[in-house]
């Protein structure tokens, strides 16, 4: 197994993962839910593999990193550790609205804003599926006067996240990447089933 096979299967292993219908926070619809409040409980293993994220993020002379809360920022810092820059993050928020979708944002808090404005900035996050807490914070960083340049995250859901930072001229870092499927609500397969939905 090569170190980056080795690696992929870390990530998914400390993944606490239900299959059913749920309703994700950016409002799509998916069979797959990642109990990420108990990624942290372990944590070491989550250390060694943001370290190991942070290796990727050198090339891209980060000067500091933001994580949205609540576990990415756990993420975040660890890696803002390794590469010896300042850390921020973001909080969620009412407030985004696209039909329906997207329907927070994430906002760094005010005493912070100033340490973003001009900086080359990495956002570090747990799990990107739909984006909406990395996609929220890129927004602020930049109505802020950051330069984000790289996402990054322990992990990637299917193919979202490349195209949204394919469209935004922004880097995408990740240790893994593991095949999903997310839907509109008003094209869910699962509703079409009449299996019942959940919020996770």
């Amino acid at each position: 197994m090569s170190d980056h096979s080795a690696i992929e299967a870390r990530v998914e292993a400390m993944l606490p993962a239900r299959r059913g219908h749920f309703r994700l926070e950016s409002g799509h619809h998916g069979a797959l839910w990642l109990d990420l409040e108990k990624l942290c409980y372990d944590v070491a293993p989550v250390r060694e593999l943001a370290i190991e994220l942070a290796k990727r993020l050198e090339p891209h002379d980060i000067q500091a990193v933001c994580g949205p809360l609540v576990e990415g920022a756990y993420v975040a810092l660890f890696a803002a550790e390794a590469l010896g820059v300042p850390f921020l993050y973001s909080e969620r928020e009412e407030g985004r609205n696209e039909n329906g979708l997207y329907t927070f944002q994430y906002r760094v808090p005010a005493a912070l804003h100033a340490a973003a404005k001009g900086k080359r900035m990495a956002i570090v996050n747990d799990v990107v599926n739909a984006g909406s807490a990395v996609l929220g914070t890129l927004d602020h960083l930049q109505a802020l006067g950051a330069d984000v340049a790289v996402i990054a995250s322990l992990a990637v859901l299917g193919d979202r996240a490349l195209a949204f930072c394919d469209d935004r001229n922004v880097a995408l870092e990740t240790l893994a990447t593991i095949p999903n499927t997310i839907y509109n609500p008003l094209d869910c397969p699962l509703c079409d089933k009449g299996i019942p939905v959940t919020n996770g």
